[in-house]
């Protein structure tokens, strides 16, 4: 079974390429607002239900946080594959910290890991947000 996202009645949350901006549990600003510590959150979601989710080649989005658990999903994969030849948590945190300095590309640029999942950003603010 496929697990969907608890976030289906987020339609006053901002989004950016059609990708809804959550509520994040972190201490750093960026375009998502603050969620509580003690609620889950969307990250928290993608790791509760990537081991089930990982195996499926097929996936029926209900709703936009759906294609953020798919885009989340595949980040952890890529983060995992990074921590497979790290012999020590130095060489981990490393190897995470290098992982989210790199640029990303974003829906409709070459190496955006998904085309058609997610509209093409409006304007160049915007993709700058995703």
């Amino acid at each position: 079974m496929v697990y969907h996202s608890s976030f289906v009645n987020e339609d006053e949350v901002d989004s950016a390429c059609g990708c809804p901006l959550l509520p994040l549990k972190s201490h750093i600003k960026g375009p998502a607002p603050v969620s509580d510590q003690d609620r889950t959150d969307i990250v928290d979601e993608a790791i509760t239900f990537f081991r089930a989710n990982v195996f499926f080649r097929n996936f029926d989005i209900k709703s936009p946080a759906d294609k953020l658990l798919i885009y989340l999903t595949f980040y952890i994969n890529v983060a995992l594959k990074r921590l497979e030849g790290c012999r020590t948590l130095a060489e981990g945190t490393k190897a995470i910290i290098n992982l989210g300095l790199e640029k990303v590309p974003v829906p409709g640029e070459s190496g955006f890991p998904f085309p058609g999942l997610l509209p093409l950003p409006q304007s160049h603010e915007e993709a700058g947000i995703i």
